[in-house]
């Protein structure tokens, strides 16, 4: 039986896997031993190929957990997406992203000289851009 953590990490995974399909993206979640990589999506000429890890709150969190291998797994095409899910029944569902290059999630984990925390504050910049994958209209 999946934990309430594991249900909360696989529902941002396909949350994730649906907005990059949206944008025209062939999309393929891994499967869940896979280190390092929640998805591997493609532009549909299958030029540029993507890896995601996806981490997600269930709540509305000020902070991300993210492993310390966050700090050497970073390439130009290696690509975090934070998701929080903020349920509220009486106003629907909300879902904020924040994608964030693994090159820049890598200088912004140290907080206080710990490792592996991303603040809210630290990349407000980054929610709903999914710039790092491309223009939309490369992909459509």
């Amino acid at each position: 039986m999946a934990s309430k953590g594991q249900l909360t990490g696989m529902r941002g995974v396909f949350l994730v896997a649906a907005e990059l399909s949206k944008r025209g993206f062939i999309v393929s979640p891994t499967s869940r031993s896979a280190l390092g990589a929640d998805i591997l999506t493609t532009d549909q000429s299958c030029c540029k190929t993507f890896s995601v890890q996806v981490k997600t709150n269930a709540k509305n969190a000020s902070f991300w957990l993210i492993g310390a291998k966050a700090q050497t797994a970073v390439s130009r095409t290696h690509i975090y997406v934070l998701v929080n899910l903020r349920d509220n029944a009486a106003k629907g569902d909300s879902v904020d992203y924040y994608v964030v290059p693994s090159k820049d999630l890598a200088k912004l984990g140290y907080h206080d000289g710990n490792w592996p925390n991303i603040q809210r504050k630290d990349i407000v910049k980054y929610k709903d851009n999914w710039s790092p994958f491309g223009s939309t209209a490369e992909h459509l």
